[in-house]
């Protein structure tokens, strides 16, 4: 299964290689729920459950982390007050309580649908895949600077030869 998924991963991001984000990003997030499901042993009737219920917890995670980004992004580290990052920092710790609660709020949700045991799995496999897709990234970095180095050569050699 991790070969699968590992495969869809590298289709992923050959897939952005080419300008189709949208169909990386559905394969990406295929070869998670793909991951997530082997690793939690999810019956049909507890995916039929629990994916609805993930979906809704990661928006919201999202929804709080891209608050912050935008926040963050918006202040000048240049010309920003005292009172500024003040603002900024408080902001982020408001926003790592609610990231809390929601943890909080559906993890017991999750636990009338799956056990104590595949919640922890659940964090584990997260972990695991986004270390997947980082290894990857790193993976895709550095093949693309080979080819760069292998074209700068190339081009260094015609032009050394042309002149």
């Amino acid at each position: 299964m991790k070969n699968i998924i590992l495969l869809l991963v590298t289709l992923s991001f050959a897939t952005v290689a080419y300008g189709q984000n949208t169909t990386a990003r559905e394969k990406i997030e295929s070869a998670r729920i793909a991951l997530i499901t082997e690793r939690l042993g999810l019956t049909p009737e507890q995916a039929e459950k629990f994916w609805p219920l993930y979906n809704e917890f990661r928006t919201k995670n999202e929804a709080l982390k891209k608050e912050y980004e935008v926040a963050k992004r918006s202040l000048d580290p240049q010309t920003a007050t005292d009172k500024d990052k003040r603002q900024l920092l408080e902001l982020g710790l408001k926003l790592k309580e609610q990231k809390l609660q929601i943890e909080k709020d559906y993890s017991g949700r999750m636990l009338r649908i799956i056990s104590a045991q595949q919640i922890m799995s659940l964090r584990k496999a997260e972990d695991d895949f986004r270390r997947m897709l980082l290894d990857q990234i790193q993976k895709r970095r550095l093949q693309q600077g080979r080819r760069n180095q292998i074209r700068d050569k190339v081009r260094d050699r015609r032009n050394g030869d042309g002149n």
